[in-house]
């Protein structure tokens, strides 16, 4: 029987690999050390890359909350302010046109009764960059304004959704009773009852028979901070707010690092409700005296009110060459802060508000 011969060609590894035969005559090819150094460099490459957008978002997301959270608190810090301003001087049922103005200035932070009476008239009143200011006040920021805002609370004692009455708490109660004992009697201390003692408040409706509303009266003064909390270094629009025996100081909005305030004064003879000069100090405004001083106040139509913010925390690589204008001081000049040569940014916000009640009372 002729044999055949049958040939069998293998063909040659392809260039760079290795043949290596494998126990079940299979052949294998493997990588050599130079493939293996490239392909790890190439994704310490892509991983490198991966790591530096990762890290870009994340600042860049930092940034863009820290934006928002300024521009939130700055508007916020404004519409606190504004939202009080439209209260300030309201008294319930009561008109002060017949009360007295006090011979000086009142101190915000009394608590007597003597003097909340006194200070009724006084809408709002103010401390220019903080000079004298009141004493309940602590770790004020130099150089910025105080505000001081009086009113009766917008809702009366028993109202649905307003604060339940509070034992030694300061209320207010206008009557709106016709009979010589109450309004038709001449004497304005009949017209109103202020008083901490519930069982002090007689006043009547117009029927004369049903008790009046009851509201708590409201004094608030707004100042800046160094602090939120003790030597965090966060400059915080704050509150005192009268309470039983003294004030209460509550933290409102952080990252509020100035305020000023300009303040409309009606000086028309007579009134007539709209602003006819802005000053930023009614106690100096025209060289007055005290009791003219007083006038001034008591004549506060309207207010403009600017807030520097500032983010909590500093942006890096960023250095704030900015001069931030915050209207104008009380010589009539521009009034502006900065540079401040540090790594946070800033955004200024202004309103112009109008003292309804005091505005109301003093129009034609």
């Amino acid at each position: 029987m002729p044999v055949t011969l049958i040939h069998e060609s293998i063909a040659a590894p392809p260039f760079g690999r290795t043949l290596r035969s494998s126990v079940s005559g299979r052949s294998d090819y493997g990588h050599t050390l130079v493939e293996l150094m490239i392909a790890m460099t190439i994704g310490v490459a892509i991983l490198t890359a991966l790591v530096a957008i990762f890290a870009n978002n994340s600042r860049a997301r930092a940034e863009i909350d820290r934006a928002n959270q300024q521009t939130e608190n700055g508007r916020y810090a404004l519409q606190l302010l504004t939202d009080d301003l439209h209260n300030a001087g309201y008294l319930a049922e009561l008109n002060p046109l017949p009360l007295a103005s006090p011979a000086a200035k009142p101190d915000a932070c009394a608590t007597d009764l003597t003097t909340l009476n006194g200070a009724l008239p006084i809408a709002v009143q103010g401390y220019d960059d903080g000079a004298n200011a009141p004493p309940c006040l602590t770790d004020m920021r130099p150089g910025t304004d105080i505000l001081v805002i009086r009113r009766a609370s917008t809702c009366a004692v028993g109202d649905a959704g307003c604060d339940a009455y509070v034992a030694g708490a300061t209320y207010i109660q206008a009557s709106s009773c016709d009979s010589l004992t109450e309004l038709a009697s001449g004497n304005v201390a009949t017209y109103y009852a202020l008083d901490a003692n519930i069982a002090n408040l007689t006043l009547h409706q117009r029927d004369c028979t049903t008790a009046a509303p009851r509201h708590q009266f409201r004094t608030h003064i707004y100042f800046v901070a160094n602090n939120d909390k003790a030597g965090d270094g966060i400059p915080t629009l704050k509150r005192a707010e009268l309470a039983i025996g003294g004030f209460t100081i509550v933290p409102l909005v952080e990252g509020i690092e100035n305020l000023q305030i300009e303040y409309g004064l009606d000086t028309s003879v007579p009134t007539t409700g709209a602003p006819a000069v802005f000053t930023a100090d009614p106690d100096s405004y025209n060289g007055c005296a005290p009791a003219t001083c007083v006038g001034y106040w008591r004549n506060t139509v309207a207010a403009k009110v600017a807030v520097l913010t500032r983010n909590t925390t500093t942006t890096g690589g960023y250095v704030d060459s900015k001069v931030y204008t915050l209207g104008l001081n009380a010589a009539g000049t521009v009034n502006t802060v900065g540079p401040f040569g540090d790594g946070y940014k800033r955004h200024t916000y202004e309103s112009v508000v109008r003292l309804n009640n005091t505005s109301g009372r003093n129009a034609p």
